[in-house]
């Protein structure tokens, strides 16, 4: 008698989760190390992607195909050229006006030392104090300042150069998804669902900031804060800046509003820009980045916590890509884990539609149900329907 073969066992299921664990840590602490690098490079390809649509505009109007993929990078390299100008601006702008108020300005520093003097607190002291500040770390403040510039000035500059390489390679991106459609259908899809989620992503986003930046403006003006205009585009801009973005918009109208209203109407200015900021860019925007991007309010909020933690400020800035992008590859291109979707997804029915293979064979099964098995057909109909 002949042995059957034994069957193969699968690892215990506690193994499995460790070893998936420990290589998921493996991964992070990659990905941790390399943030300098990944982070603008992701950064850009949202950009382009965000872009990509300039360029089927273009095609479409039969703009060469070469020109089309120069002037979408142009164009979105003149856009982060516009933004970063615009902060200069807005910056300009406070300069420019703050030796309007320079009687305010000593006012305003006589009353903080008559308040500290109340407390028992001197000028002497607060001299003496002054002159006991170690030169050492006045410089190494100033070079945390400096470095700070030199690592923006970095980021652009690897952002600007994966765009320009991005311009190369748009040309052929149409042919290559083609290729990976009828090779690999699910990723292909996945691929468009990712594109289509980046899009919504920077949409919501730029349409919550202009909110922001139309209430700032208004309630600046109604408070009486001077050049409110410019502190509103400056919201606009800030809006994408996560963490430290608020309170880079909040500093110039909220010293502007102390110089010319006092300390009530200083504080009156920041409990504007924290409720506007508390309900629209911590409530409202969420749900609504979530929903186009694909996933639930809650999976939005846990993905900024994790990518900030993992991939500092810019990992904030694009935690919902960098979690759309994990979905599409490990979730939506595996029909296997299409099931997960019902966890996470904003819209649970995702999970119960078909992936492309299956609808594929569904229809080749209605073809071979509708057909007639006792009429033949030709070579070449055979050919058409395999």
């Amino acid at each position: 008698m002949s042995e059957t073969p034994p069957t193969p066992t699968s690892l215990p299921r506690l193994l499995t989760i460790s070893l998936g664990l420990a290589a998921t840590g493996v991964v992070l602490w990659f990905m941790r190390d390399l943030s300098d690098i990944l982070t603008p490079v992701f950064l850009a390809l949202n950009l382009m992607i965000a872009a990509h649509p300039i360029f089927l505009w273009l095609t479409g109007h039969r703009v060469p195909r070469v020109l089309s993929s120069i002037i979408t990078g142009l164009t979105t390299i003149l856009v982060l050229v516009l933004f970063f100008w615009a902060l200069g601006w807005a910056g300009a702008q406070l300069v420019y006006e703050l030796p309007n108020y320079s009687d305010q300005l000593t006012e305003l520093y006589n009353q903080v030392i008559r308040q500290l003097s109340r407390l028992g607190i001197s000028q002497t002291q607060i001299t003496e104090q002054l002159k006991s500040i170690n030169p050492t770390s006045v410089l190494g403040v100033v070079q945390g300042v400096l470095t700070g510039a030199q690592g923006i000035f970095s980021l652009l500059s690897v952002v600007v150069c994966v765009i320009l390489f991005c311009v190369m390679d748009l040309m052929g991106l149409g042919k290559r998804l083609t290729i990976v459609d009828r090779l690999h259908p699910n990723f292909g899809q996945s691929l468009r669902a990712f594109s289509k989620g980046v899009r919504g992503y920077w949409l919501v986003s730029t349409f919550f900031g202009i909110i922001v930046a139309v209430l700032d403006s208004i309630a600046l003006a109604l408070i009486g804060v001077p050049l409110a205009m410019a502190w509103g585009v400056l919201a606009f801009l800030t809006n994408y800046i996560p963490n430290i973005g608020f309170f880079i918009g909040l500093v110039p109208p909220a010293l502007l509003g102390l110089l010319v209203g006092g300390p009530m109407k200083g504080l009156l200015v920041v409990v504007v820009y924290c409720v506007l900021n508390f309900v629209i860019q911590s409530l409202i925007q969420p749900k609504f980045a979530g929903d186009a991007v694909g996933v639930t309010p809650t999976v939005s909020f846990i993905s900024l916590l994790f990518w900030a933690w993992l991939l500092g400020p810019m990992g904030a800035l694009l935690a919902l890509p960098f979690t759309l992008l994990v979905k599409a590859i490990f979730v939506d291109g595996d029909p296997d884990a299409r099931w997960f979707n019902a966890l996470i997804a904003s819209d649970p029915d995702t999970a119960l539609a078909p992936t492309p293979q299956a609808a594929a064979l569904g229809d080749d099964a209605d073809d071979d149900h509708d057909a007639d098995p006792r009429v033949v057909q030709p070579p070449a109909a055979r050919a058409d329907l395999g």
